[in-house]
């Protein structure tokens, strides 16, 4: 009886996935014929209207990691990729999910995180005019982000001065309830684990992106002129332009707390171009390009799609900071009292 069903069922996992894969084909052909004519709704003043609301909540991530040998995924390939990604799998493993039950509170001992229910990472990968990707970054062709050895020093040195328990400079942005981790506010604005949500509106003189985690608003003025430097701001200075019908942001002078944690780690000299392009009524091309001659050997280049989205943003209520940094500090102050008893 079990090797008949296992012979009957062969055929039919074998069809699902041809019918999967050519399913992909079609949308993918599709997109990318429909874009190519594609005229996307204006604002009352002309411009492409960029407004509403949008994720990036994706498996792809910014660098290609250990497993791709190339950029894009074949469509045959798709569902495997797919249903084998170590995200998918723990959502469909994760102890206490699955179940319906909550922990014990046995694993305490060992340190609690999030469990499956508290994420929400993205189920797919990333489709980006039509493929499936295996990393945002397009350039250097792995999919590695250039760092340079002085770069890779700053970096170094960034956490050296900002990292521990001396005090509250020294605990991750997130944690403080600053910006939100991962660089999910940007520039780029990387996905993560969860939060993923993007909110655009846009006059003829600002383009505003609330981003959900944290509620970090990047409020973008359309002009010519960037702050003066010692306005250090989180996300840094950005200022917008149009080119055509895509939206240019140029950032420079990332918050120094900010500037060496970023997914795209900025020197003083550097500065990052976004570009924001509708793609269809479902998509916005976004593509990113980061230069600096400290930090990196080369150039290097991002694309990712942003996907509209029905649902609205949450409020974000970070309490991180607000329980746990006292603690964190008055335990290091005891444990230098600690040191100096025993001396």
């Amino acid at each position: 009886m079990n090797t008949l069903n296992t012979r009957m069922h062969r055929p039919h996992t074998t069809f699902r996935k041809a019918l999967s894969a050519l399913m992909f084909v079609l949308a993918c052909v599709s997109q990318t014929s429909f874009s190519q004519d594609y005229e996307p709704p204006r604002t009352a003043s002309g411009r492409p209207n960029l407004q509403g609301y949008w994720t990036n909540a994706s498996l792809t991530q910014l660098q290609r990691g250990e497993g791709y040998s190339q950029l894009v995924i074949p469509p045959s390939e798709i569902e495997d990729f797919t249903r084998n990604h170590h995200q998918n799998v723990r959502q469909a493993t994760d102890d206490g999910l699955v179940q319906g039950e909550l922990l014990d509170g046995s694993d305490l001992g060992e340190g609690r995180g999030y469990n499956a229910f508290w994420v929400d990472p993205g189920t797919r990968y990333g489709i980006v005019k039509g493929e499936a990707r295996t990393s945002w970054i397009v350039s250097p062709e792995n999919g590695r982000i250039p760092f340079s050895e002085a770069g890779t020093q700053q970096r170094r040195a960034g956490y050296a001065q900002f990292s521990g328990n001396d005090g509250p400079e020294g605990r991750a942005l997130g944690e403080r309830c600053l910006i939100g981790f991962g660089s999910t506010g940007g520039p780029p604005m990387n996905n993560v684990l969860y939060n993923n949500m993007y909110q655009i509106v846009q006059t003829d003189d600002y383009v505003m992106i609330l981003v959900e985690m944290v509620n970090d608003a990047r409020i973008i003025p359309l002009s010519d002129t960037h702050r003066p430097a010692e306005h250090q701001r989180w996300l840094g200075d950005s200022i917008g332009y149009w080119e055509g019908d895509t939206l240019v942001v140029e950032t420079i002078n990332l918050h120094p707390q900010q500037a060496f944690r970023n997914a795209a780690p900025l020197s003083s000299k550097g500065k990052i171009i976004e570009r924001f392009s509708r793609y269809s009524d479902e998509q916005i091309l976004y593509t990113f390009e980061v230069s600096d001659p400290e930090y990196y050997t080369a150039d290097w280049r991002g694309e990712m799609s942003l996907n509209a989205s029905e649902n609205k943003l949450y409020e974000y209520a970070c309490h991180e900071g607000n329980y746990g940094l006292p603690g964190i500090l008055g335990g290091a102050r005891r444990a230098d009292a600690d040191a100096l008893a025993a001396q």
